[in-house]
Order: C-alpha cells, then sequence, then structure tokens
C-alpha cells in the first residue's frame, strides 16, 4: 500500500517540458572544463535560478515527439543525468538540454526535440 501511494506521489510531482541535446561538454557553466561525464544536461532558464540548479540530478523521460519527422521517438525507461551547464535564452530551445548520450538512451537522436516528464532526484 506504501509503494503505491509513494508511486502516485513520484508520478504526480513529474514536470513536464522539453529536451533537446547538444555536443560539446566542456567547458561548462558549473564545472569549467572539469570532466562530468556524459550523463550530463544543461539547464534551461526555467531551472537554472542563478546557477541554483548546478549538482542536482533529474530523472527525465521522454513522452513524445514534437513533430520533427520520427513517428514514434520515444525509447521506454529513463535517464538520470547531472546539470552541469546553462541553455541560455534566447537560443535555448528547451528546459532541459541533454547529453547526446542521455537523449539516446530515451528517444531516437533524429528527432532532435522532445516532450518529457522530469523529476529531480
Amino acid at each position: 500500500m506504501g509503494f503505491a501511494i509513494a508511486s502516485l506521489f513520484a508520478a504526480a510531482s513529474a514536470a513536464s517540458g522539453t529536451a533537446t541535446f547538444y555536443t560539446e561538454y566542456v567547458p561548462s557553466a558549473c564545472y569549467g572544463y572539469q570532466d562530468q561525464g556524459t550523463m550530463i544536461a544543461a539547464a534551461g532558464d526555467s531551472l537554472w535560478n542563478n546557477g541554483a540548479a548546478c549538482g542536482k540530478r533529474y530523472r527525465i523521460r521522454c513522452t513524445g515527439g514534437t513533430n520533427q519527422g520520427v513517428a514514434q521517438p520515444c525509447r521506454s525507461g529513463t535517464v538520470t543525468v547531472k546539470i552541469v551547464d546553462r541553455c541560455p535564452s534566447p537560443g535555448c530551445q528547451a528546459t532541459i538540454d541533454l547529453s547526446r548520450q542521455a537523449f539516446a538512451a530515451i528517444a531516437d537522436p533524429d528527432e532532435g526535440k522532445i516532450r518529457i516528464e522530469y523529476t529531480q532526484v
């Protein structure tokens, strides 16, 4: 019973947004030239919070495409990423800009931009 309630709460607390991907990971706004691996992301302005997003981790699930040409872009499962950079406006086209590897774990990169649900972990 407790697990069922916790599962409902987790689903209810997920936020919706969009994700794109990028391919050059250093330097980053949070860690300069320190390599942070490949399961990383850049926060859009809605998450950035003047750098407070640095180091936070998010579990992300693809919920659909954005009509970029791939009929079923989502892959099953989730990916957990660490925020290491900022995806600033204007120019940032997503809530979260994932590393190419993280994007590919949950969606076909040919889509370019996907709809997501994300939860801080």
